[in-house]
């Protein structure tokens, strides 16, 4: 019996360890967003020449291209302002500030996401941003021997409008300089309902000399945490990029602050990674392109990037050099477009194989169904019944066991005393009935894998952020703000016990009963998503359990 009794409590640990484990990650993942502050303009921003030199000493190790010499005819003046200006564009999909001097992305707001849910006053959450206390940009320019990005400064396009509307059509912004001879046309491009933005140099060379530079994208950020965090497990926070080794790699801000990380490989993309979000350069994938990862001077500033193969563009002909920035929600089909395992940054853990499907078979439910709550309940039912073969037999066990009861009562009547011999007793009593005492545990094991898999679903899918589903349960990713929930889960684990046998063991039986009061506190705190999960899955055990209970008192069992 020591050994049953040690595998019960070891098993009711494992359980709790996992489930505190997780308590602690959610609830400090879910401290409130700090409000946005206002956006540098561009007379108070400062230029980190550190970072272009090193992207010019990567050029040109790069290139193996003679410098250009002599001097080359000069182009007429464009007409319009040159002064620094930030050009909104407005789509259904965000609100996105590029700065004209450089042509960055120095600010990305999604109205399709918000700080919180509408209903509490949510506002478009801010992503990227260039704020006193907060970088996090897209950079992007041509360095090597025919830069506009150089030592001294990067260049300052002309633009003719301060406003671009995306309504139903393709929309392109323009940002135009020059170089001796070269006229040079740097054009975003917008897309309705995409969270893509394509980023163009048109290179239009009248010089008599060949041109050629060398494209950097970059993500410029800090190491602020969009989510006020504590201590405990958290979303992570940091970069990624496809290596030649790894499909999906890691790069921590530590990892960076140790040295400076650079991959060659054909296609590939680089990522800053968020709770629910992501800034990703996706460079031609039918190219050779050169990732570098790395600490700016010790400072509070890391830098992601990668360079291109050289772009040359012979005297009097012209040239382009195309690559897209996206900026938006962890959406899996569309990250699986745009690059090969790009998808992979939605990170479920280690329980990922188990994760993916489960994501799936709710998505296509949802899709179905339209809500996320009615696709959760549903997810469990479905899961309920493929465990039903595996759990069957415990289901008995218990069923039994229960109805042993009066003679386990009478057993220990004669023998409460002598510890040893009411051991042998029970066990020859199980023995007869063919009962397991410790198959009480394993329904509750075999919904643990699913069950962190599934909290890995919540914390990861955007889909699920601030969706609603009944009354007062306005985003299954939150707690339940007046915890019903889990007073319902914690009242049906109550009233499943009663329909299983409790253990003789005094211990046993006292952890059983303390059982449903520490997981409602632990449930307090959840997602209310896995809550509703939870309850669910108790009271479709509990009608399982009074159907095997009847068969066995009938003797059909």
């Amino acid at each position: 019996m020591d050994w049953q009794r040690n595998g019960l409590l070891a098993g009711i640990l494992l359980v709790a360890v996992l489930l505190f484990s997780q308590w602690l990650g959610f609830s400090e993942a879910r401290k409130p967003e700090p409000t946005a502050e206002q956006l540098l303009i561009p007379d108070q921003q400062q230029l980190p020449t550190a970072l272009v030199d090193e992207l010019v000493d990567e050029a040109a190790a790069q290139s193996d291209l003679p410098q250009l010499s002599g001097s080359a005819a000069q182009l007429p003046a464009v007409t319009g302002t040159t002064n620094s200006r930030l050009v909104t564009v407005e789509s259904e999909q965000f609100t996105v500030v590029i700065d004209s001097y450089g042509g960055d992305i120095v600010q990305v707001k999604l109205k399709q996401h918000l700080t919180e849910p509408q209903a509490k006053g949510g506002r478009p959450f801010t992503l990227l941003t260039r704020t006193q206390n907060n970088t996090y940009i897209a950079k992007s320019g041509l360095v090597g021997v025919n830069a506009t990005d150089t030592r001294d400064g990067r260049p300052q396009f002309t633009v003719a409008r301060d406003n671009v509307e995306v309504d139903t059509g393709i929309e392109q912004l323009d940002l135009v300089t020059r170089q001796a001879g070269v006229l040079l046309t740097k054009r975003f491009t917008f897309t309705p309902g995409s969270y893509q933005i394509g980023i163009e140099y048109l290179i239009d060379n009248i010089s008599a000399e060949r041109w050629s530079a060398v494209f950097y994208g970059q993500i410029n950020r800090d190491s602020h945490q969009p989510l006020v965090n504590a201590t405990g497990v958290q979303p992570y926070l940091g970069a990624a990029l496809r290596t030649a080794e790894k499909n999906y790699r890691k790069v921590t801000f530590g990892d960076m602050q140790e040295g400076k990380l650079q991959e060659s490989i054909r296609g590939g993309w680089v990522a800053m990674l968020q709770h629910y979000f992501i800034g990703a350069w996706i460079p031609p994938q039918d190219a050779t392109n050169h990732f570098s990862l790395r600490q700016i001077g010790g400072q509070d500033l890391y830098v992601m990037g990668y360079t291109s193969e050289p772009i040359v563009v012979e005297p009097g002909q012209s040239g382009s050099y195309k690559t897209s920035f996206y900026a938006g929600p962890k959406d899996q089909d569309t990250l699986a477009e745009l690059a090969e395992y790009l998808d992979l940054t939605i990170d479920y853990g280690f329980l990922w194989l188990l994760a993916k499907p489960i994501f799936t078979l709710m998505q296509w439910i949802h899709n179905v169904v339209g809500n996320w709550g009615w696709s959760i309940i549903l997810l469990t039912v479905v899961i309920k019944l493929v465990l039903y073969p595996l759990s069957a037999a415990s289901l008995k066990s218990m069923a039994k066991m229960r109805k042993l009861q009066p003679e386990m009562a009478r057993l220990k009547d004669l023998y409460g005393d002598d510890r040893q011999k009411m051991s042998a007793e029970l066990m020859g009593l199980y023995k007869k009935h063919k009962v397991n005492p410790a198959g009480g545990c394993l329904p509750v094991l075999l919904q643990m894998p699913v069950f962190i898999a599934l909290y890995w679903v919540l914390l990861e899918s955007v889909e699920i952020r601030h969706s609603s589903f009944i009354f007062w349960l306005t985003d299954l990713s939150a707690k339940d703000p007046y915890f019903v929930l889990p007073l319902i889960m914690g009242a049906s684990m109550f009233f499943m016990q009663r329909l299983q046998p409790m253990p003789p063991d005094p211990m046993q039986a006292k952890i059983m009963q303390i059982m449903p009061i520490a997981f409602t506190f632990f449930f307090m705190l959840f997602p209310a998503g896995l809550v509703l999960y939870w309850t669910t899955n108790n009271l479709l055990s509990m009608a399982q359990q009074v159907i095997v209970n009847r068969q066995i008192e009938n003797g059909k069992g």
